[in-house]
């Protein structure tokens, strides 16, 4: 890899809309590819890759693969990788690291939390790929609800699959021992997204490993909880001024409205959103979510009953009743992003066709709904690229 050697290189799988490749970017990590079923977030995934500034090394070598991550092959179906390695493909042990928000209906309070007897369920493929690539170290999301009891047996398998131990087989229910891939599991957290300021109740499981080899005496430590939250009005205030203000500035008795519209929200934005969800596509359109969810976003003055146009096109759809007067302001998509932790110029495609502009806005609030908030992805990278790069030779490990 010559003048590069200094790179962390990364594959995702499940890579979804680009929440957790963007905080791993942020965290230093470059991206070889990104693999993701959804034809809107594959999309989604080559616009922003295509069009954002510092994302150069992935306009060259990282591959958007579109398709099951099942049928993913990393050791001979990577294309633009092959320039950065050097015309070859990859090796194992080369990686450093590979990640996945692996799909979390079968461990989802809101489902049936079939786990293992869910078809849904990639861990077992997500394995299967520690064992092909041997990455220096592993970082898997999943939904809080992976820590319940009821899957402490399953939990037990994937550790024991990554550094030994006894465990029961998840599909032939017999106990054994298990060689493991060679991996220290430091550790399976629960991680609030409001602590690291993301203006929503958001939390994650997130399983971190690190090669035996690789941490060799290294303490992997994982992030400390912001002092201070981010509210919603924090987040938003910029966003939703904009979107009054063309009513406010052309004055008169709707001028007034939006002037006292705006004001009243400010005055009760200044909380903490409930979890936004992406919702199925066999259901309905987007909206923010369960009754409940509703209730606590008509507290923060939203309403939550849909997703509002962007502001350029509420004029052609005669929506700004419904968008902004309507029982408080609906957020925009982008709005709904930022609330995920999205930069605000990361856009998301409704339909994979460029010659389209940004069309298909429950696809693309679905893509955001799904997201891993990239500030908490950022602080894990972060996190393990410090013990990565302590491992190199010359460098200060990282310890207590």
């Amino acid at each position: 890899m010559g003048a590069r050697d200094d790179a962390l290189t990364s594959i995702e799988i499940c890579a979804g809309a680009g929440g957790q490749a963007i905080g791993l970017h942020q965290a230093g990590f470059k991206h070889l590819a990104l693999v993701e079923i959804d034809q809107y977030a594959a999309a989604t995934l080559r616009r922003n890759i295509a069009r954002r500034e510092g994302w150069e090394f992935e306009r060259d070598f990282c591959d958007v693969i579109e398709g099951d991550v099942n049928d993913f092959k990393p050791m001979v179906q990577l294309e633009k990788p092959v320039k950065f390695l050097d015309g070859r493909q990859l090796r194992p042990k080369e990686l450093d690291l590979l990640a996945g928000g692996v799909p979390c209906p079968p461990f989802s309070h809101a489902g049936k939390q079939l786990g293992k007897d869910d078809e849904r369920d990639l861990f077992p493929q997500m394995l299967h790929l520690v064992d092909e690539l041997l990455p220096r170290a592993v970082m898997i999301e999943n939904v809080r609800g992976i820590k319940d009891e009821k899957f402490s047996e399953y939990r037990e398998w994937v550790q024991a699959r990554l550094e030994g131990g006894m465990a029961t087989d998840p599909v032939t229910g017999v106990r054994q021992m298990y060689d493991g891939a060679g991996y220290k599991v430091c550790g399976w957290r629960v991680l609030e997204a409001s602590n690291y300021g993301v203006p929503q109740l958001r939390p994650r499981a997130i399983l971190v490993a690190i090669r035996a080899d690789v941490l060799n005496g290294q303490t992997f430590e994982w992030p400390v909880p912001n002092a201070q939250v981010t509210t919603v009005g924090e987040a938003l205030e910029e966003t939703m001024e904009k979107r009054y203000r063309p009513f406010i500035d052309a004055g008169g008795e709707l001028g007034d409205q939006a002037r006292k519209a705006l004001e009243k929200w400010r005055g009760e934005a200044n909380g903490i959103a409930p979890t936004l969800v992406g919702g199925s596509k066999k259901h309905g359109g987007a909206d923010l979510g369960p009754s409940r969810a509703k209730a606590a976003w008509a507290k923060l003055g939203v309403n939550a009953l849909g997703v509002a146009n962007a502001p350029e096109d509420m004029t052609a759809k005669n929506s700004a009743d419904r968008d902004l007067f309507r029982n408080g302001p609906m957020l925009t998509v982008t709005q709904a992003a930022i609330i995920q932790g999205f930069p605000p110029e990361w856009d998301f495609v409704g339909d994979p066709s460029e010659s389209k502009r940004l069309p298909g806005k429950t696809a693309q609030y679905r893509q955001v709904g799904n997201a891993f908030p990239p500030p908490v992805a950022r602080v894990v990278g972060t996190a393990i690229a410090k013990v990565l790069r302590g491992a190199r030779p010359g460098a200060e490990p990282a310890t207590d």
